[in-house]
């Protein structure tokens, strides 16, 4: 199997085995201690602290310079095929994917479920640490896949445009409260990051996710904006609408860590 065969969405055994090096990675972006515990075999391990922005927005984009050092240690080429999985369903392997879209890289692949699908199965892990071999990538961000406050404000109520808040319900309704202000932005539609996944399935994405968000409203037509409290949990959810083939899904990367702490957004309970 070639890298350019793989399927965004792959299932744990249609993993390669003996990955080859240079047309391979695959990224366990897992805890610390959980990497150190077990991780599927030959995986290199990526911190999720690394791919974050400094407080008080952590979601943001972070400094070309630390993706510099992100990519760098991963050992980033062109051609290179990222297979990406975490330990909790996807947010950070799906915040990641949005880092690769970003900077203009489309060969991925998320391993479906991740890490809780791999042992729901009672697939070999490993205690052996994997690294890469150093590059030195040159990087392009690019603005494609994220939408910035201001026009996010703008697109409001606009007949092409549904934001999709992948935050607790709870959140959602202002009930619990994680900035200044409590609710959601205005129109914005409800389902949390973990209704899109299949407990039984080993946090596989739901076969009928796509049924379940066209019934809210959430559609392939319109341009899907995401975002949770930090783009983390939001990361799974812009992973799955990609892999439904959203053709125009962005994340609000600022998060409710942004709006919710401004004075002059406006929020519905």
């Amino acid at each position: 199997m070639t890298p350019s065969s793989l399927p965004i969405l792959l299932e744990p055994q249609q993993l390669p085995d003996n990955l080859d090096s240079a047309a391979y990675r695959l990224v366990d972006l897992s805890k610390t201690e959980q990497y150190a515990t077990g991780h599927i075999p030959g995986a290199v391990h990526l911190p999720p602290g690394s791919i974050t922005s400094s407080p008080p927005i952590p979601g943001l984009m972070p400094s070309e310079e630390s993706l510099r050092q992100v990519f760098a240690s991963l050992g980033h080429h062109a051609d290179l095929h990222y297979i990406v999985y975490d330990d909790e369903g996807g947010g950070w392997a799906g915040r990641f994917i949005w880092i690769l879209d970003s900077i203009g890289h489309s060969r991925y692949s998320y391993l479906n479920g991740g890490l809780k699908a791999w042992l729901a199965e009672e697939r070999e892990l490993e205690t052996q640490p994997n690294t890469a071999e150093p590059t030195q990538p040159a990087l392009v961000l690019n603005a494609d896949f994220t939408v910035e406050l201001d026009n996010l404000a703008n697109a409001l109520n606009g007949p092409d445009t549904v934001i999709w808040d992948a935050r607790s319900p709870e959140e959602y309704r202002g009930e619990k409260v994680l900035a200044t202000r409590g609710g959601h932005i205005p129109g914005a539609i409800n389902l949390e990051w973990t209704a899109a996944m299949d407990p039984q399935r080993g946090s596989r994405i739901r076969e009928d996710l796509l049924d379940i968000l066209k019934q809210l409203g959430i559609t392939p037509d319109k341009e899907v904006i995401t975002h949770c409290q930090t783009h983390h949990r939001s990361g799974f959810t812009y992973l799955a609408a990609r892999i439904l083939g959203f053709p125009r899904i962005k994340a609000y990367a600022g998060s409710w860590s942004e709006w919710g702490n401004r004075p002059d957004t406006p929020t519905e309970i």
